[in-house]
């Protein structure tokens, strides 16, 4: 279940998750992406190079290829380069510009760690507490781990950059918010695995440029509260790659992997910037009527129309060709 909670820990609000199941048809499904990474890889054997602790610090491309300089590896060549590497990708700053130029800060900054043996644990349910601006959550893992999420609003991104200013900031956010915040706390200053970042989406015209293409998020980031960033990753992939596989070259492929994508995902994008106030609504009223329309997901149907869209793909996915035995070599 979602639980919403007040001061006290006393339930005020919440759902149980086969509202998720309902507003998408019965076709929801929740993993935790490093499982589905090692499905991914697993799946890869022995027919794609991998190399790991490395990272691409150039890139320059020409009519009949692309040169890739890395950090630690040499040089080398590439029929093509696809940048997976997310909001802050490398790729997308070396091949089309700084990230100000594609970034939307949607408001918010997000922190998550994760908590060894903290109490109390609750089962199979992600329990929420709200103060205006402020939202707390967290949820039993396995191995009697505990997540724990943190959005805060904010007008502008927060630049602190160590942990150490990290944990300060949200500390001094939480100290007096209430409920488990004093515990929650002192399970911070023991994390040693601190994800702390700015809630922003990245919109761009085109996300292909030469020999060079982007996806997932360094592509269109739909931004991390909606929760979708794997699948629609996955999507674009798919459709990149089907691309690839039938048309004449490339530049066919990158446009028309871009003319069925792009007004999809800038209709998520939109869907998750409308959504994004529920998350750590900014005064009390705004809690106050966020509990009421969650409370009302129990009713048949509201749930579907209130969160329905952000859930649900729908789009019309190219059929898989039959892909050639040895395609062209690329980096990403």
């Amino acid at each position: 279940e979602v639980r919403l909670v007040n001061a006290s820990g006393r339930r005020v609000s919440g759902f149980d998750a086969r509202v998720f199941a309902e507003a998408t048809s019965g076709r929801y499904t929740s993993l935790p992406r490093s499982e589905l990474s090692a499905i991914l890889y697993r799946s890869l054997g022995d027919r794609v190079e991998t190399i790991f602790g490395d990272s691409i610090t150039g890139i320059e491309g020409d009519s009949s290829g692309v040169g890739v300089r890395f950090e630690r590896s040499a040089p080398r060549r590439f029929d093509l380069v696809v940048g997976a590497d997310g909001l802050h990708s490398v790729v997308r700053k070396l091949a089309f510009g700084p990230e100000s130029g594609f970034e939307r800060f949607l408001g918010y900054t997000v922190a998550a760690f994760t908590a060894p043996g903290y109490r109390p644990r609750d089962e199979d349910a992600y329990v929420l507490f709200s103060v205006p601006g402020v939202q707390i959550g967290r949820f039993a893992m396995r191995g009697d781990q505990t997540m724990v999420l943190i959005v805060i609003a904010e007008d502008a991104p927060v630049t602190s950059e160590s942990d150490e200013d990290r944990k300060q900031y949200l500390a001094t956010r939480l100290g007096h918010a209430g409920w488990e915040c004093s515990a929650i706390i002192a399970a911070l200053e023991r994390s040693r695995d601190l994800y702390f970042d700015r809630v922003s989406q990245i919109r761009m015209d085109r996300w292909s440029r030469g020999r060079v293409a982007l996806v997932g998020d360094a592509a269109h980031c739909v931004s991390l509260l909606a929760g979708q960033g794997a699948a629609l990753a996955l999507i674009g992939a798919y459709v990149l790659a089907v691309e690839l596989a039938r048309s004449p070259s490339h530049v066919e492929a990158f446009d028309a992997y871009e003319r069925l994508l792009q007004p999809f995902m800038r209709e998520k994008q939109e869907s998750a910037e409308r959504f994004a106030g529920s998350f750590a609504p900014r005064s009390s009223l705004g809690i106050f009527l966020r509990n009421v329309v969650v409370n009302a997901f129990v009713i048949p149907g509201v749930a579907r129309l209130a969160i329905g869209s952000s859930l649900a793909d729908r789009i019309t996915l190219p059929p898989e060709p039959l892909l050639p035995e040895q395609g062209p070599s690329a980096a990403g």
